[in-house]
């Protein structure tokens, strides 16, 4: 087991998760699983809501602090040395003599070694070494006591995997490596050998998938799994964290002795009576007998708490939503718009996935962080601010019901429909018509925000609130320093600077560029889950979006070209009369 790399704790939720590869200098590790990780260094992270929803305790941020708090392996294994003299290809050991010091004993300069660029990877998660040895000897046949001293042997003439050969002292004829990308390249080798390094060298499972070979660096290596939430009152309030900081004790306690209670008062330097504290537990216990705390009543709760407003109280609480006068020049769809000076999300690593990017709990490709199951989850908490806006739900259902947008939704079904079939899914999700159009404003108004508020377009953030009963767009920024960010997008919120935003936004964005290819597209973008939308127009940075920069159409808020009923877009009036 190695220490010694480096990354930020935010990495460790998004770029470099457990599993994932790290890569550092002339080296490439793995981050291990929770097992491993120096839980004592762990700072609580309060968010009680999430936490329930994914089934744990309590949230914890990344320990920090010395080099084994999240300890690494070295992957893969497999070595090469670049000495152009030498180019011997082999394991850690066959080359280094040492696990530990990677360089090559077989050269009077002892090179660093360099980690082989490909690697195994199967849709279920396993990961392992790529078959060298048998990608060049298959089929061959040599005498017994044959020695194999294996090189890797660039040609020079292009970056291509068929200028990288793989010769043998064997004698066996050398190949290239051109063609192992390819779905059945490793078939004939057999099925995939289950292996989860992350969770120790002796953890495997059976597994009847084909790996497939991919680029060590490759952005399919690894896909996080991440969920997130708003932290809203009174789960935001101090009195609920200084509880929560306490509750792996507490929730076993009913009822709670009364000398627990007096010494959870005393650390709050008298700030809370113990009659606050009990009052708070009981009141958290009643919450938790809800049992729907999914994905949906997380932000169920939140619109409600958005909808509802909260004045500032100070620092003590992290949730300040403040209602602004409607401009009466905003479209009619426009109901509300709030001014957000400060939120505080969680964001909380549950899994990860390889090839496919799975990121539903239970689903077969979603792989598990640690050997049994913990207690307790990593998250980071971020804080910001933002704009939140809320549509006439009811108007949006009449718009969804219409020819126009019954068509769009069809083609846009279809190709989920297609999707599903090729991963494998038993069905394909549910194509709302009106969450795509809403979708599709929320990137009009990052873009239009980046221009206003003076903040690049990767550092602002959607976040969706569509179901049967309500409709709602948060664009925010937030950030890991505490902060936050300086209040130039919650500014904009103010009647007449919103108003502005909107409807320059909607005029600059109906048209595109690219039209009229862009506006009469029937499918685009990954795996043609858009129809109109480009990097001209609606696409934003993959970090801004929610859904990966996927069901989008730029059409349902403006029309399309023949410009009659029929094809009327959201916003089609709105900025034909601006």
């Amino acid at each position: 087991m190695t220490t010694g790399a480096k990354a930020r704790r935010g990495q460790l939720l998004s770029t470099y998760g457990i599993g994932g590869l790290f890569p550092s200098e002339t080296t490439s590790y793995m981050i291990v699983g929770l097992d491993e990780w120096n839980e004592n260094r762990a700072r609580p992270v309060s968010e009680p809501r999430l936490a329930r929803s994914l089934r744990v305790a309590e949230l914890k941020a990344p320990p920090a602090g010395t080099p084994r708090d999240v300890p690494v392996i070295r992957f893969p294994l497999t070595q090469v040395c670049p000495n152009p003299k030498c180019r011997r290809i082999g394991s850690l050991y066959e080359l280094a003599k040492d696990w530990n010091v990677a360089k090559c004993v077989q050269c009077r300069e002892k090179p660093l070694l360099t980690p082989f660029r490909l690697i195994t990877a199967c849709s279920r998660g396993h990961i392992d070494e790529f078959p060298y040895f048998r990608w060049l000897h298959k089929g061959a046949v040599w005498g017994e006591g044959t020695k194999h001293d294996m090189q890797m042997v660039s040609l020079g003439r292009t970056s291509s995997l068929a200028d990288l050969v793989l010769k043998c002292s064997c004698g066996v004829t050398p190949k290239s490596l051109d063609g192992t990308f390819g779905p059945k390249a490793l078939a004939e080798f057999g099925t995939c050998n289950g292996v989860r390094p992350w969770l120790g060298a002796d953890s495997k499972q059976d597994c009847a998938e084909i790996p497939r070979v991919l680029q060590r660096g490759a952005s399919n290596v690894w896909f996080p799994a991440v969920r997130s939430a708003i932290s809203i009152p009174p789960y935001s309030e101090a009195l609920a964290k200084l509880v929560d900081k306490h509750w792996v004790l507490l929730e076993d306690l009913d009822p709670v002795p009364q000398k627990v209670l007096e010494n959870i008062a005393k650390s709050s330097n008298g700030k809370y009576k113990v009659e606050d504290i009990a009052a708070e537990i009981d009141r958290r216990r009643g919450a938790l007998e809800d049992s729907d705390f999914g994905e949906d009543a997380l932000r169920r709760d939140e619109f409600s708490a958005l909808m509802s407003g909260r004045g500032d109280i100070g620092i003590e609480s992290d949730f300040v939503c403040l209602p602004m006068r409607r401009d009466s020049s905003l479209p009619e769809l426009v109901t509300e718009v709030r001014k957000v000076t400060r939120l505080r999300e969680v964001r909380a690593l549950y899994g990860f996935s390889r090839l496919d990017g799975v990121t539903e709990p239970g689903a077969e490709g979603l792989c598990d962080l640690s050997r049994n199951r913990t207690h307790w989850l990593p998250a980071i908490e971020v804080i910001g601010e933002g704009i939140f806006i809320a549509l006439d739900r009811q108007r949006l259902a009449d718009w969804a019901a219409k020819p126009f947008a019954l068509g769009r939704q069809q083609r846009l079904q279809t190709a989920a429909g297609r999707r599903a079939a090729e991963f494998g899914r038993p069905e394909a999700p549910r194509v709302d018509i009106a969450k795509v159009a809403v979708h599709t404003l929320a990137h009009v108004l990052i873009d239009q925000l980046s221009l206003d508020a003076g903040y690049p377009a990767a550092s602002l953030r959607e976040r969706l609130y569509v179901d049967d009963d309500m409709a709602g767009i948060l664009v925010y920024t937030a950030s890991s320093d505490s902060a936050g960010s300086l209040g130039g997008v919650a500014a904009q919120a103010s009647p007449d600077s919103f108003s502005a935003a909107l409807r320059e936004g909607l005029t600059r964005l109906a048209w595109c560029s690219s039209d009229p290819v862009c506006i009469e597209s029937t499918a685009s973008g990954t795996d043609a889950l858009n129809l109109a939308a480009c990097h001209a127009c609606v696409l934003v940075p993959e970090t801004s979006c929610e859904l990966n920069n996927t069901f989008l159409d730029r059409a349902l808020l403006f029309g399309t070209h023949e410009r009659d009923e029929d094809s009327e877009g959201l916003f089609s009036a709105f900025v034909a009369a601006g």
